[in-house]
């Protein structure tokens, strides 16, 4: 089998046979010259339909994953909701997984519900749990692993079989692991997806999504075809420069994330000894409930470091102190970034059962060199240490008016 960062720099990125040009050209087109009516120069018709440049991106993170198929949509949540309205009907049911994406619970809770999709969820550490879910109706179940931004480990061949006994469809964003640490197809997911605009772009200079299938049939379709054609109907493509950008990402992930891991791990311990911080949440950690899984699930233990402080005030103290540690929704590229995610990325949560802690920070651990990294913390947690208790400086009516404004973030 060809090696990852070989199959990473090679899968889908065909030289140009024209100039010999190492990098493929950019299509940067609309629209393609017909030879004669409906007859088309190597297949490409429009670029809705096809593009070259997004398929040799589609083809490059579909051999990483080990997919059948793969395609690529504007953003993360266009790659979620072509995938989910190309296979389900109304009155679906859904498992979801209670720790992830904010995003991904709004548009199924709060834009496919109108269509008569209904969901649960659960706890994605919790085999039982999962099982207990399941209802006749249930069609799909989608968890996130490791999840966001609380870190916890699914077991993906436990969920794959409560899919299969049910005839049900296992989903699985794998975002936060990328394929480098880990494939879920290979555990018996019939569908992978991703906000490329996260690790495979790696820059913070592109948004896109993507969604991976296995060679699966569902109600009498294959899910390539399924999704296929909702790529194309629902006309939610990726762009050729933004599949271009995701592309030339994903040439280096294999390299980004071996750095991402060690720096994460080292400074996972250096935290976790910290007096300010009350817990941290890593899989790296031999203290993660999700440890054991996570080192026979994955290669690695990921970039994504999260951390519990003594209250609120400190959390955003911490979260607005820092230099290297920019603050900033998104995650996944060279440069570190610091989120408060009850409010930045989840705030559609307050108020629900599924609300994250008012007290909890989420790091994206970059490239930069780990000292300087731990010089940065040092100064969050001096601001940290140096708050008052949130329950003097902000007031019950004061939290209901920002968390109302917040609701649609």
């Amino acid at each position: 089998m060809t090696g990852f960062n070989t199959q990473a720099v090679h899968a889908g990125q065909h030289k140009d046979p024209h100039t010999g040009a190492v990098v493929p050209p950019i299509y940067q087109t609309s629209t393609f010259i017909q030879d004669g009516i409906n007859v088309l120069r190597s297949g490409h018709e429009y670029s809705r339909g096809s593009n070259p440049t997004r398929d040799g991106f589609q083809e490059q993170l579909t051999a990483l994953e080990g997919g059948a198929a793969g395609f690529a949509f504007a953003s993360g949540i266009a790659a979620e909701d072509a995938l989910l309205r190309a296979v389900l009907e109304p009155g679906d049911h859904i498992i979801l997984g209670a720790d992830g994406y904010g995003g991904t619970n709004r548009l199924i809770s709060k834009l496919h519900s109108k269509w008569g999709i209904t969901s649960s969820a659960v706890d994605i550490t919790n085999l039982d749990s999962v099982r207990a879910a399941v209802q006749p109706n249930t069609a799909l179940l989608w968890v996130e692993t490791p999840s966001n931004p609380l870190l916890g480990i699914a077991d993906l061949s436990g969920w794959a079989t409560i899919a299969r006994e049910n005839g049900a469809l296992l989903v699985v964003d794998n975002t936060f692991a990328t394929p480098y640490l880990q494939r879920p197809l290979d555990f018996g997911a019939h569908a992978v997806v991703h906000s490329t605009t996260k690790y495979i772009g790696g820059h913070s200079d592109v948004l896109g999504g993507a969604v991976i299938l296995a060679d699966h049939h569902f109600r009498g379709q294959s899910l390539a075809e399924a999704v296929g054609y909702q790529q194309f109907a629902g006309g939610a493509v990726a762009g050729p420069q933004d599949s271009y950008l995701a592309a030339r990402g994903l040439k280096t992930l294999g390299l980004r994330m071996e750095r991402h891991c060690a720096s994460a791990q080292a400074l996972a311990h250096w935290l976790d000894a910290r007096p300010e911080v009350t817990r941290v949440y890593y899989p790296g950690l031999t203290s993660h409930p999700g440890h054991e899984l996570a080192a026979r699930q994955q290669r690695g233990f990921g970039g994504i470091v999260s951390v519990a402080l003594k209250d609120e005030a400190a959390a955003r103290a911490f979260a607005q102190s820092m230099e290297y540690f920019q603050l900033s929704v998104s995650l996944g590229g060279v440069e570190s970034l610091v989120c408060y995610p009850r409010e930045m990325t989840h705030a559609s949560l307050i108020g629900t059962e599924l609300e994250i802690p008012a007290n909890l920070v989420r790091l994206s651990v970059g490239i930069e060199e780990v000292e300087d990294l731990i010089a940065d913390l040092e100064r969050g947690l001096a601001a940290a240490r140096a708050t008052v208790p949130a329950t003097t400086r902000d007031t019950a009516s004061a939290r209901t008016v920002r968390e109302k404004t917040l609701e649609n973030a």
